[in-house]
């Protein structure tokens, strides 16, 4: 039967995009409402602010708890990956069909799609040009920079080089301080002597923390002075002598 005019404008079920066929060879499975549910508990967008290694790994953590007899993790894998995006993602998952039609595939793909260049290219500048603020510890500024190494694995610098950007990036105070801390020259270390050290630093979390000061000390010894002069105020009207200067050696004393 010849089509009308209508039928070329209405929408056929032939044109929607469902995902790739997924090969789980000789055997069949389910996938249970409830996984399903947990995965899509943490979908992802494909928002610039987004980080795309951070959902892959959560994912994937996610399906390492399953475990099918007679089907490959790969597809599960596959298979329940468009439950967790939602969005622009989800859209590009079902445009690109033969791109994603294995595991492998899939995962290199999306992370090379919503995982840009230019946002490597700016985390990679951020470990590479690494600098502590003025107000910032020498724990918190390694703190920072590992931040920015989970969002960048991929970033390619060695790890000598991320210590030698790390220690250069320090403000004066805080390189006198790991040098001290490493007995004289922090680059004169090894690899994992460096690393050691600076994890014992964050463990501390004292460093470049500044002495705080003690709330109520100051108030207790003020407390001390006035019931010193209030006794050789009462010492004085019981007709005692003293001496002039005692309520200033006693100031002295206590201050």
């Amino acid at each position: 039967m010849a089509k009308t005019l209508r039928d070329y404008s209405t929408p056929a079920v032939a044109n929607v995009l469902v995902g790739p066929a997924v090969n789980v060879g000789n055997g069949n499975f389910e996938i249970r409402t409830g996984l399903i549910s947990m995965v899509q508990a943490s979908q992802f967008y494909g928002l610039p602010s987004e980080d795309a290694n951070a959902h892959l790994q959560h994912f994937l953590e996610l399906c390492d708890t399953i475990d099918i007899k007679d089907v490959a993790q790969d597809s599960i894998r596959l298979r329940l990956f468009p439950f967790s995006l939602t969005g622009k993602a989800k859209q590009w998952f079902y445009q690109n069909k033969e791109a994603v039609d294995t595991w492998n595939k899939c995962s290199a793909t999306f992370l090379a799609k919503l995982f840009p260049m230019s946002k490597t290219s700016a985390l990679r500048g951020k470990i590479s040009n690494f600098q502590q603020s003025s107000l910032e510890s020498i724990p918190k500024a390694w703190e920072r920079l590992q931040e920015y190494i989970r969002a960048c694995p991929h970033h390619g610098m060695e790890d000598w080089l991320v210590l030698q950007n790390f220690y250069e990036g320090l403000t004066a105070m805080s390189k006198g301080h790991v040098d001290a801390a490493a007995g004289g020259a922090f680059l004169s270390l090894t690899i994992s002597q460096a690393t050691a050290l600076i994890e014992k630093m964050v463990a501390n979390q004292s460093w470049g923390e500044g002495r705080k000061p003690q709330k109520g000390s100051q108030s207790a010894k003020e407390t001390e002075l006035l019931a010193a002069k209030i006794n050789l105020l009462l010492q004085k009207m019981d007709g005692t002598i003293i001496n002039t200067n005692t309520v200033q050696a006693i100031d002295s004393h206590i201050v």
